[in-house]
């Protein structure tokens, strides 16, 4: 298996621009899909050319706030275009790294292989390595995994802040899991990542998480 060659984007500095400030002032119900996207692209492209906005610098709370804010079909349109969907992968796995338990994952030794459809040639596809209390991640593999979880980059997106559990998805067949099931089930609860409402609680643990309609 050959993953395509991209990196997964380090961390900045700090910004000289507030934008979770910026970013809470923007409600993203009142955007329709394009809107939506547009907004997202034009954050990227000034933080590409050095403005000091940049997405990046989002903290990580506002960064889940504003994706709890986001509708389904914004989420899809926002992960089906062709730039933007790496945008984000970059940012998810970065952030991965950073809000990793690392008391609950200390003896924890994985490699998750992720496939996200609608990639150029069929998926876009990722490696997290869980080892000695660290995460990291890239698109290169580098060893077997203990399980490959295949499925929508929008429905991972809302995995990872809160919006579903993986079980609900599973158990409607919009997720593949290829190994460790009960593994998969749990991975993100490995993660102290904030969820909108429980920011003090994993990504996912949460009832209303769980009950949540796809």
């Amino acid at each position: 298996m050959r993953f395509r060659r991209r990196r997964v984007v380090p961390a900045p500095a700090d910004s000289p621009v507030d934008i979770d400030t910026f970013a809470r002032a923007i409600d993203p119900k009142l955007l329709d899909e394009g809107q939506f996207v547009q907004l997202i692209d034009v954050l990227d492209m000034l933080g590409r050319v050095g403005t000091g906005v940049r997405l990046a610098a989002m903290s990580t709370d506002t960064f889940v706030w504003f994706v709890s804010r986001a509708t389904p079909a914004q989420l899809d349109h926002l992960m089906s275009h062709p730039h933007l969907r790496h945008v984000v992968f970059d940012e998810i796995f970065r952030r991965m790294g950073e809000h990793l338990d690392t008391a609950k994952a200390a003896t924890l030794q994985a490699v998750v292989h992720w496939r996200f459809t609608g990639g150029s040639d069929g998926y876009d596809r990722f490696e997290t390595i869980i080892e000695n209390g660290t995460c990291r991640s890239g698109t290169e593999p580098t060893a077997d995994p203990r399980v490959t979880i295949t499925l929508a980059p929008a429905d991972f997106l809302r995995v990872v802040t809160g919006g579903v559990h993986v079980a609900m998805l599973f158990m409607r067949g919009k997720v593949k899991v290829r190994g460790d099931i009960a593994f998969a089930a749990n991975l993100i609860s490995y993660f102290d990542l904030p969820s909108e409402g429980d920011r003090h609680r994993g990504v996912g643990q949460h009832g209303a998480d769980v009950r949540q309609e796809l």
